[in-house]
């Protein structure tokens, strides 16, 4: 967290503000920004008690925080009220996607490897977080999120901007042909004896292409969240760590 890692495209957009989180040494757990996974409470709220200052942004913001859980369930976030930042007891539940057009709330993913998705509609100003693991890849959650975009806030998918933030790239997700069996796209996967390298940010931008995002639209950030181990949490890579880093977005 020495720095935030941010998209050029998102950057040129006033609408919003967006970062990544990095590791820290001189934080506690590396600057954990994880509520359950076990370490101390007290500790990680530091951690993300220095991120809001960080970004200038304090009290004035909401932090939406989700339980994510793999799946393709998406939230409505309704009003400008902090959720599962101060507490892990009212993280919206049950969730890996959420979407809102309240100014001053910040929606956030945790991850460690998987596939971190910020979107922004500039002209109906609504955002939106997706937490996309493979298994939240395979039932295309990003896909659908941009669909929920059109049916709640009327958004059109060639207005969107998205950004595919730092996971775990093809070059070290190897995985065996129980999960690559879910991908028929044979450009996604690489396989390797009986062993397969998944491409979870191709798949996910595939699924933004999809669902009518225009090409120029999309950025992917490129880096690999084992490859780039000092940098950003990796669950493959650390063996089970329980650190994570945070994906977010506002709306100004």
């Amino acid at each position: 967290m020495a720095g935030f890692y941010r998209s050029g495209l998102l950057d040129k957009y006033e609408g919003c503000f967006h970062a990544v989180t990095t590791k820290e040494s001189a934080l506690f757990c590396h600057g954990s920004l994880a509520l359950h996974t076990g370490e101390p409470a007290e500790e990680v709220l530091a951690n993300r008690r220095e991120v809001a200052r960080r970004l200038g942004i304090g009290q004035q913001a909401h932090f939406v925080v989700a339980e994510q859980t793999h799946s393709d369930n998406i939230t409505i976030i309704e009003d400008g009220v902090s959720r599962g930042w101060h507490a892990i007891e009212d993280a919206v539940a049950d969730c890996d996607a959420m979407i809102t057009d309240q100014k001053g709330v910040v929606l956030t993913i945790l991850t460690a490897d998987c596939v971190p998705v910020l979107l922004f509609d500039p002209k109906k100003a609504v955002i939106a977080t997706i937490h996309a693991g493979w298994k939240g890849t395979k039932a295309n959650i990003t896909g659908k999120t941009v669909q929920k975009m059109a049916d709640t806030f009327g958004s059109e998918a060639q207005d969107i901007v998205a950004f595919i933030a730092p996971s775990i790239g093809r070059c070290c997700y190897e995985v065996g042909e129980d999960v690559a069996k879910h991908f028929s796209d044979k450009e996604v996967f690489d396989q390797v004896g009986e062993k397969y390298m998944l491409d979870l940010p191709l798949a996910n931008q595939k699924q933004l292409l999809d669902a009518g995002l225009m090409r120029e639209n999309i950025e992917r950030c490129g880096q690999c969240t084992s490859c780039e181990v000092e940098t950003y949490f990796s669950y493959r890579k650390e063996q089970g760590c329980s650190g994570r880093f945070m994906s977010m977005i506002g709306l100004r």
